[in-house]
């Protein structure tokens, strides 16, 4: 299937490029951008980019990493997000 109309860029030029890069560097983070350069192209109007992000995610060998979760160190009872309670300037009485 055509992704990129601007280019002729197919669904399987697409994951063909992210196999070769993903064998010649393991580590390496594999952006639409390079996907381009590899295929020899550069990103014209962008209509494709959404469609081209779909086709990346579906690449098994993309290995996109799971989104990072924050710990909970927060308390939920307390309103001020862990800070001390007069962190605030308006908090803080005038010096006299």
């Amino acid at each position: 299937m055509i992704i990129c109309h601007c280019t002729g860029i197919t669904d399987h030029q697409i994951r063909d490029a992210i196999d070769w890069m993903r064998a010649s560097d393991a580590d390496t983070i594999i952006t639409p951008g390079k996907i381009y350069r590899a295929l020899g192209y550069r990103a014209d109007c962008g209509g494709c980019l959404p469609l081209f992000l779909d086709t990346m995610r579906g690449s098994d060998s993309l290995g996109v990493a799971p989104p990072v979760l924050r710990a909970q160190t927060m308390k939920r009872s307390n309103p001020h997000e862990g800070r001390q309670q007069g962190h605030r300037i308006s908090e803080r009485r005038a010096a006299v």
